[in-house]
């Protein structure tokens, strides 16, 4: 597909990246994100791999300087596989990541994961939540506009299926599915790019797996 542009909800180890000190809100977690010498940073936002990530989909976040989890994750391995030496992973829970179905071994894992983060970007704010308890869904859009009104975008999931409304601010996305639960037509992810001048997303959407 030609588009270009662990530890889960933990602090930031890089140069470009730290961690926003604020007031503590149980459940949510901050993180800023600073620019390249480009000016720019791109952001690889996928959700709903339960417990499979398409190689595809790391392939192609691979030119991206971190990857946004808005839930459904599965396992750590989702997440180690999308992590590395130079990118790192940020995660919210979903409603299907419960202990009941996560590895035995990975619950501590699964217990730190935040049920929201605020990445603060070149030129405004991310927020990422998985969206299953923000309800009706036939509302979930203005329910997150108001929810997150300071935001310049809200990423969210649980429904699998990508969508991008620019239609007022702030914009809400949704990367669908990345791994081979419900792809609606193939797995998917989103790429934001951000900078002080502007934003842009692009929705990527990979074949389905014949197999």
């Amino acid at each position: 597909m030609a588009s270009r542009p662990v530890s889960p909800g933990a602090r930031a180890m890089t140069g470009s990246e730290t961690t926003v000190r604020g007031p503590r809100v149980p459940g949510v977690a901050r993180f800023r994100i600073s620019t390249r010498l480009s000016g720019s940073v791109r952001i690889a936002l996928v959700s709903d791999t339960h417990g499979f990530v398409d190689p595809r989909v790391i392939e192609h976040a691979d030119d991206c300087d971190a990857v946004v989890h808005v839930g459904d994750i599965g396992d750590q391995q989702v997440l180690q596989a999308l992590r590395s030496r130079r990118r790192r992973v940020f995660a919210v829970r979903g409603n299907n990541d419960a202990p009941g179905k996560w590895p035995a071994g990975e619950h501590r894992i699964l217990r730190r994961l935040p049920w929201e983060i605020e990445v603060s970007l070149p030129g405004g704010t991310l927020v990422a939540v998985h969206g299953d308890r923000v309800i009706p869904a036939s509302t979930r859009h203005d329910r997150l506009r108001r929810r997150y009104a300071g935001a310049r975008m809200v990423a969210y999931g649980h429904t699998h299926r990508m969508l991008c409304d620019r239609d007022t601010s702030p914009w809400v996305v949704n990367p669908g599915a990345a791994g081979r639960v419900r792809t609606f037509g193939g797995p998917s992810c989103a790429i934001l790019e951000a900078s002080e001048r502007r934003w842009r997303v692009r929705l990527v959407r990979f074949e389905a797996s014949r197999e």
